[in-house]
């Protein structure tokens, strides 16, 4: 017999793991424990601080929302107006010795004038090739010359891409871009380039939240808190040694077993069924494909240069530097690095060498985080990453070789980014569905493996979804119609939309099955768009016409998990 027993266990205190323990503990009736080996919720989302109390996210995580009730909760746990600052995005490409503003394609005016004509000959090219195109494109690169054309596939495109993703963008899938990537618009840039002018900003990340305090770790951290304690367990103690999907048990390292009905888990898939011990699972997830992620950071004395000013997050295709991507962390709160009055001793200049005194010395202090992909068809220096980080942000004019560094950081993410490779519909395809006829939920941006859906919104809402799913027997939207909550931008979900489509899409398979039961999308209003299954208890939303006011709780129905 199991030592402890649970309608519904999480495992994973990540984003994921936490939108489904926040959701179960919403919905009065099903058991549940969320488990996690770290002793600090927040996965790959989570914030490291250095000795010298500099503070790094786990790779680059702002907050941009599709889901009103994923705001709500963020904003229950992290309620005061002064726990989050909000920015305009400024971010730009750095290449030809120029930092042109993001996105490229659309600000080729700021490129020197032989690189525009090759740019504006290529979008003319695909403009005019998607006119006679009757396939769609096979793969990521082909999709790149049908929308942009040689000219910036060549320049920009190709290269940043497999600087990010660690492959070739022909071994890509492009039906993960959807509002990711920006095709140009060819009038707009010729005229642009004509005028001489520079195109607004553009993406759902045009605005975007950051926590004051704590980085982005702070935010998981805080959600962890309004779960009752007793049905977490953190650290060693929460440690996954075994999951035996006959049995209905997962075996901590400590030797304890936890017994489930439905098991919702944020482990990578492949690490998943390595666990499970299924070798015909094991075989088919050897199709996915991961990159690792470097991530650096450098803590600086002084004042922010002014070629900096007030950037967010800036792109590097080019090989003059290891990395792909560079945000100025300190710009997104002055809690990010240590206040002036702090005294710190210089650890060695921007070239590497030593400074002539190592006495501590006050500040102020920025600080800048970069990150490195690899993989198998991409290596890195491992033992020289650091140093060779630091020359590349010299020779991009991020720093001078004088620059006093105070503060160094390096991790690495064995999981960095789940790879969309060719491959990958096939896998998942056939995967999840077998883990789910285990009762098996493998949902997050590695559990899923959906890269579309892997931001800190979207991975939240697949806990949330994953869990009313099991209890109400909800659409999970994020999951299985990715292009539909990435439709409409920096807005929220309208019920009624979803409703219709979903109402539909069940009809179609219920008449084409013969079949008179369908999918009862009413019956589940307010979890599809708020995420509050129908006469379950729903957390306070917020009024954004005014400002914090909250509204009152439903009521309550137990539900049981089969």
């Amino acid at each position: 017999m199991p030592d402890i027993n649970v309608d519904v266990l999480v495992i994973g205190a990540g984003p994921t793991g936490l939108g489904a323990a926040k959701r179960l503990h919403q919905i009065d009736g099903p058991s549940w424990m969320i488990i996690d080996s770290n002793e600090t919720p927040g996965g790959l989302a989570s914030t490291d601080v250095t000795p010298e109390g500099f503070l790094y996210d786990v790779g680059g995580h702002v907050i941009f929302s599709h889901y009103k009730y994923f705001d709500d909760c963020i904003d229950e746990a992290l309620p005061k107006e002064d726990d989050w600052y909000t920015h305009q995005r400024i971010s730009y490409v750095r290449m030809q010795n120029v930092w042109v503003p993001y996105p490229l394609q659309n600000n080729v005016s700021m490129l020197p004038k032989a690189e525009q004509v090759k740019c504006i000959d290529g979008m003319i090219d695909a403009a005019l090739l998607r006119r006679t195109a009757i396939n769609k494109p096979k793969n990521f690169d082909e999709w790149i010359l049908r929308m942009m054309g040689t000219g910036l596939a060549d320049l920009f495109m190709r290269p940043y891409n497999y600087k990010v993703w660690a492959v070739p963008t022909t071994k890509m899938q492009c039906e993960w871009l959807g509002e990711r990537v920006a095709a140009p618009d060819v009038k707009t840039c010729v005229r642009n380039v004509i005028l001489e002018k520079v195109a607004g900003n553009w993406g759902p990340n045009a605005t975007f939240r950051f926590p004051a305090r704590d980085g982005t770790g702070g935010i998981w951290i805080a959600v962890a808190k309004t779960l009752p304690k007793e049905k977490t367990l953190f650290g060693k103690q929460g440690e996954v040694r075994k999951v035996d999907a006959d049995a209905h048990t997962v075996t901590l390292k400590g030797g304890k077993t936890i017994g489930y009905k439905k098991l919702i888990t944020t482990m990578a898939v492949d690490q998943l069924v390595e666990q499970m011990g299924d070798n015909d699972l094991i075989s088919l997830s050897k199709g996915l494909f991961f990159s690792s992620t470097h991530v650096i950071g450098v803590g600086i004395r002084g004042d922010r240069p002014e070629n900096i000013g007030d950037k967010c997050w800036l792109y590097f295709p080019e090989d003059d530097c290891p990395f792909y991507r560079a945000t100025i962390f300190s710009n997104y709160s002055p809690y990010n690095q240590p206040d002036k009055s702090v005294k710190l001793a210089t650890q060695s200049l921007g070239d590497g060498s030593k400074p002539k005194s190592s006495e501590p010395k006050e500040g102020p202090y920025w600080s800048i985080m970069l990150e490195v992909s690899e993989s198998s068809m991409k290596p890195v220096d491992q033992a020289n990453i650091l140093r060779d980080s630091i020359q590349g942000l010299i020779n991009t004019k991020m720093i001078e070789p004088t620059d006093e560094i105070v503060s160094t950081y390096h991790r690495r993410f064995d999981h960095g980014y789940p790879t969309p490779s060719l491959e990958r519909e096939g896998v998942l395809k056939d995967l999840l569905p077998k883990l789910q006829a285990k009762d098996i939920f493998s949902r997050g941006r590695f559990g899923s493996w959906r890269y579309e859906v892997g931001n800190q919104d979207h991975s939240f809402m697949l806990g949330v979804e994953a869990a009313d799913h099991i209890v109400n027997g909800a659409v999970e939207l994020t999951l299985n119609y990715p292009d539909f909550v990435n439709g409409r931008q920096n807005t929220e979900r309208r019920l009624f939309e979803g409703n219709q489509i979903f109402r539909n899409k069940a009809t179609d398979r219920a008449d084409a099955a013969g079949d008179a039961k369908i999918v009862d999308i009413e019956a589940n209003k307010t979890g599809m768009a708020n995420g509050s299954a129908n006469g379950t208890k729903e957390i306070p939303t917020r009024d954004r016409a005014a400002s914090k006011s909250q509204s009152s709780h439903g009521r309550k129905t137990s539900k049981s998990v089969k």
